[in-house]
């Protein structure tokens, strides 16, 4: 009798709430959550069409004859004279440890198949850094085909570390540069990519910042899925094809002079209490009505860790939403504020019609098990009803954006044809779905302590805010960890490597050593 009593009182709870969750407000959050995958589907849909124009693009450059249209659409730009005055780019790595994708991802920037006169700055903190020598060898391999050099910056002060290396680097960059291009460590660039940004820039000398984007490849693990899935939301608002809001840190094209010249206080308010890079100069963007833009083609290829955990993914998320606790000024501060207020509501609104679903189910098998009229629990019909709205529109959902993934996967195999080939072969869509229900669970309880907390340990650096710019740098006495939060390891093996005999490479070769004569000929 008393377990029958206590399944009965189990059932009473069930149902109880079932009941609850067929109340107007309850279908409104329910029907709230169904249009929230619906537009997210919308969305991922329209940058998938942008992605797939130049995919098509591409492949009708190439059945013209254009075999380098993985280059440029056009091929008279491969012209002696159209190369020949291309101006000089310097880009600038700011490095922090390293990780097993590392190497690979700086080879891939520094074969980069730009005509014109270019160098790389790798910006470490100190000769102590992993990264220091795995950079000096990797320079030494490539020291008779590229202009490239190692900068120690010393310590942060008054900013965070990696605003601090890339300030150092501008500061060492060659004083002929028209454009300098800010490059993360695990950007993993295609040969075009430099040639690309450089080309838009010219183009429309009124951009101020054009940008790109990853394309995350998860290695498996829960924690790489939800690292996947926070990133697909932003990805839309970069394939625009054209002006965008938004900035990603890890590639940022800009112009030297406004660095040189201090224009908009870019440099004083980066090196003043500075926190995040991409945030501060979308923000500058912003309060100065400048351009940013985003190529088609500037998504790049970004292999996750195999080994990448779930509490490593938690301090990535955490990074993440303390970015907004940073501020510039009183309207960016109302915007991060607005920003963050939103995207906790949306992400509230995702996840709990997931959990008024269970309940329905759950009723409705407890109907169905223990026989209760059709009269006394007619509730459950309701509430399977919305649990099929949620179950379609989540299908739609998933389906845009293994589309959009499909799409963008083919894209960067066309743009990095030498390339090992990029698959969707592993992924496991079902993670791909608990990753969107831990990620949205999770992204309120971050912004919330974040907010409270208003200070975040960054690579064994504890960096404190206050009104939205760093006041105070603590320095842990034990080295920080050599691996970033989603540094990689063995996605390609041996086949990822760069061989001498690559054709791309041999080409990378014969085209720096012809735009930089004075380098060979000394």
């Amino acid at each position: 009798m008393s377990s029958s009593s206590a399944f009965e009182s189990i059932d009473w709870f069930i149902f109880s709430l079932s009941r609850a969750f067929t109340t107007p407000i309850a279908i409104f959050i329910q029907i709230q959550g169904c249009l929230i995958c619906l537009v997210l589907g919308l969305g991922w849909l329209l940058a998938a069409y942008v992605r797939n124009r130049e995919i098509k693009r591409i492949k009708d450059s190439t059945k013209a004859g254009n075999t380098f249209a993985f280059l440029c659409h056009d091929v008279n730009q491969l012209d002696h004279t159209y190369q020949s005055n291309l101006p000089r780019v310097s880009v600038i790595m700011p490095l922090k440890g390293f990780g097993e994708h590392n190497l690979h991802n700086w080879r891939s920037q520094i074969t980069s198949l730009y005509g014109g006169p270019l160098e790389f700055l790798f910006v470490v903190e100190s000769t102590e850094d992993p990264a220091y020598h795995a950079v000096s060898r990797l320079i030494s391999d490539f020291k008779d085909y590229i202009e490239a050099k190692i900068v120690v910056a010393g310590l942060s002060t008054t900013c965070s570390q990696k605003i601090h290396n890339q300030l150092v680097g501008v500061e060492n960059m060659h004083k002929d540069s028209k454009y300098l291009l800010f490059l993360d460590d695990d950007v993993r660039l295609h040969p075009g990519s430099i040639g690309a940004l450089t080309a838009e820039m010219l183009k429309n000398p009124s951009i101020f910042i054009q940008t790109g984007y990853p394309l995350d490849l998860p290695s498996g693990s829960l924690g790489s899925y939800c690292i996947y899935e926070y990133h697909m939301p932003c990805s839309m608002g970069f394939a625009t094809g054209g002006r965008t809001f938004f900035l990603w840190g890890g590639c940022m094209m800009m112009h030297t002079d406004d660095f040189r010249q201090d224009r908009f206080g870019i440099v004083s308010v980066l090196r003043d209490g500075g926190y995040s890079d991409d945030m501060t100069l979308a923000a500058i963007a912003g309060a100065n009505k400048q351009l940013i833009t985003s190529p088609p083609v500037a998504v790049f290829p970004h292999p996750l860790a195999s080994d990448l955990s779930f509490s490593r993914y938690w301090n990535y998320l955490r990074k993440q939403t303390f970015v907004l606790e940073s501020y510039v000024s009183k309207v960016n501060w109302i915007m991060n504020r607005t920003l963050c207020c939103v995207h906790c509501y949306l992400s509230l609104g995702f996840i709990i019609p997931y959990f008024m679903a269970v309940i329905h189910v759950a009723a409705a098998l407890r109907v169905y098990v223990n026989g209760y009229s059709h009269e006394e629990t007619n509730f459950t019909s309701r509430g399977l009803l919305l649990v099929s709205f949620l179950a379609a529109s989540t299908f739609m959902e998933l389906l845009s954006m293994w589309n959009l993934t499909r799409i963008e996967v083919e894209l960067c195999n066309l743009l990095s044809p030498e390339a090992p080939r990029l698959s969707l072969a592993t992924f496991n869509w079902g993670l791909v779905f608990i990753a969107m229900l831990v990620d949205n669970f999770l992204f309120p309880i971050s912004a919330f302590r974040s907010h409270f907390s208003q200070s975040i340990n960054w690579s064994g650096i504890r960096y404190h805010l206050k009104d939205g710019r760093i006041s105070k740098i603590d320095r842990s006495k034990d080295k920080g960890p050599k691996f970033t939060d989603l540094g990689g390891k063995h996605v390609y093996g041996k086949k990822g490597l760069q061989t001498k005999n690559s054709f791309i490479g041999s080409l990378s070769r014969s085209l720096i050593q012809w735009c930089q004569p004075k380098k060979f000929d000394s």
